[in-house]
């Protein structure tokens, strides 16, 4: 990759095996806008951001270079060699290819531990873009107003502390539901330091995933998200409902129990789980939609 300043820009040329809306768009991260083609407003780490990619190329607007080699280029896994990941994945098992080849250019982003638990709680049976409604107006209501947009204010995503005066009403005021007593519990916990991200992070896997579910409304699925996109864990695989319709469709084809599907995974795809994982959520998705549109 070069890096170039031009006009308080960077651009990133030459980034290979990345496409910026497949990353945003595969319910990964919920803080981002599409403002055009492939052109969104992003807003992590404190900070909003806009970015462009045209062809293989990246521009970050009103970005130091430092900024970029402080938050972004770790933040998007700039650094990390994708094609050799996604040539390692086939050579395990070359079932997922096709879901590569369609979703190849997902690369999993290295988010906020506190945001990802907070969000991936607000996230059980429901739908993305509720998802998102809800975590934005819990940043509008209680984060700082850190940038805008066109007539657009964003806001930062509360910091623990603040999140831990909240009631459990005022959750439930934000639309969260049944939830909102999970909320309320894991926010007082992560205050308190009961559920510490950089502890979680020096355990291992199957250690911090308990330590996660100890928390009240998390489960699973719930732990293993935020084990894989606030954590670190790589290998972790989640497993919904798309994730486990395409597992039965190419590797088992009859309905299967996700602790089957749960051993599979760890065995055929290893420590590259989490990659196997967005690939055949993406594609799982995308399929479906072209189903209904047909």
């Amino acid at each position: 990759m070069r890096i170039i300043s031009e006009n308080g820009n960077i651009i990133v040329e030459n980034v290979q095996d990345f496409n910026l809306g497949q990353t945003l768009e595969c319910g990964q991260c919920f803080r981002y806008e599409r403002i055009g083609a492939d052109d969104y407003i992003i807003v992590a780490m404190k900070k909003m951001l806009h970015i462009q990619q045209q062809d293989d190329s990246l521009i970050l607007y009103n970005t130091s270079e430092q900024e970029y080699k402080g938050i972004w280029e770790e933040y998007f896994d700039l650094e990390r060699d994708y094609g050799e990941i996604k040539r390692e994945l086939v050579s395990r098992n070359d079932k997922i290819a096709d879901a590569i080849e369609a979703q190849g250019g997902i690369r999993i982003l290295n988010q906020e531990f506190d945001e990802v638990l907070i969000s991936f709680i607000i996230s059980q049976n429901q739908q993305i873009p509720r998802i998102r409604k809800i975590i934005a107006t819990i940043c509008e209501r209680y984060g700082d107003k850190i940038g805008t947009y066109g007539e657009k204010d964003y806001y930062s995503f509360p910091d623990k502390y603040r999140l831990a005066e909240l009631t459990e009403e005022d959750f439930r005021d934000c639309k969260t539901g049944f939830r909102a007593a999970y909320l309320y519990g894991a926010s007082k916990a992560l205050a308190d330091g009961t559920i510490d991200g950089s502890i979680l992070a020096s355990m291992d896997r199957n250690e911090a995933e308990e330590t996660l579910k100890s928390l009240k409304g998390v489960g699973k699925k719930v732990a293993d998200c935020t084990l894989l996109f606030g954590l670190g864990f790589k290998a972790a695989f989640p497993i919904d409902v798309w994730v486990k319709r395409v597992m039965e469709e190419i590797y088992f084809g009859k309905e299967t129990k996700k602790e089957e599907i749960q051993k599979f995974a760890d065995k055929a795809f290893g420590e590259y789980g989490g990659y196997a994982q967005q690939y055949l959520f993406a594609y799982a998705r995308e399929k479906s939609l072209k189903d209904k549109n047909k």
